[in-house]
């Protein structure tokens, strides 16, 4: 996979490639990442890259021309790329969004910054409009590293244990179930009995119930789409959890 980062400043993604999951797959070469500085690609004779708003208004736009050509410029004949904007206005980033850009051979990813946008860049430039949350950031740059880190680790071989990547929370639909590691008892505190049982199936059993009762608990919109099973729905009335929406299971 090549992801290809354009920004105004790259050198805010130097930690972020050269740390952890993601210097690991750059490593064993499952991802190249690129961030470029797209402020050369403008032909203003200043090298601008942002202009005042027709009609106008507070703040500055960034112009179509620097963007379209750096685009144009990381874009291979053979590949379609995903061209995914960073905005506010875009849809709600999720795992589901993740696991679909894991499955493509190219990212370009546009970090904005200033008022907004020419909106050809949307119109005729980009395939995605994303958001990572409603909330406003100085420019896109953490949003980007945010969707690189959730799409790199989903590439086969980035974690230590593919399994990982499945059973993380989202993936399955629910949130993820406890975890608990050695000593047994930690100052009068014990690790759940039939963790250390030895009962494979009671053991899964156990964490699917208490990924239920934590999604219940934490985010029960997510039971609204999620194909609860009859045994599913009898654990939830049983322990009263989701009792609001008992229409739904």
């Amino acid at each position: 996979m090549k992801i290809n980062i354009l920004t105004l400043f790259p050198e805010m993604f130097k930690g972020v490639t050269e740390s952890s999951i993601i210097k690991n797959a750059i490593e064993k070469k499952l991802v190249d990442v690129t961030a470029t500085d797209f402020r050369p690609f403008s032909t203003h004779r200043q090298g601008h890259v942002d202009d005042y708003p027709y009609g106008g208004g507070a703040g500055m736009l960034l112009m179509a021309q620097p963007l379209f050509d750096a685009v144009a410029h990381l874009k291979k004949d053979e590949v379609k790329p995903r061209v995914i904007l960073l905005d506010p206005a875009g849809v709600p980033y999720t795992q589901k969004l993740a696991e679909e850009l894991a499955q493509e051979e190219q990212l370009i990813m546009i970090c904005g910054h200033y008022e907004g946008y020419d909106e050809r860049i949307r119109e005729h430039l980009v395939t995605d409009e994303i958001s990572i949350g409603d909330y406003i950031l100085t420019g896109g740059e953490v949003g980007a590293m945010a969707i690189m880190d959730s799409v790199v680790r989903l590439l086969p071989g980035a974690l230590g244990n593919d399994e990982s990547a499945i059973t993380d929370s989202f993936s399955t639909g629910l949130l993820e179930h406890p975890h608990y590691t050695r000593p047994a008892e930690f100052r009068g505190l014990e690790v759940p009995s039939i963790l250390t049982s030895g009962h494979h199936a009671n053991i899964e059993r156990w964490r699917h119930e208490e990924s239920l009762r934590r999604t219940a608990v934490r985010r029960p919109d997510l039971l609204e789409v999620y194909p609860l099973t009859d045994e599913d729905r009898a654990f939830l009335k049983a322990e009263n959890l989701f009792e609001a929406k008992e229409t739904n299971i």
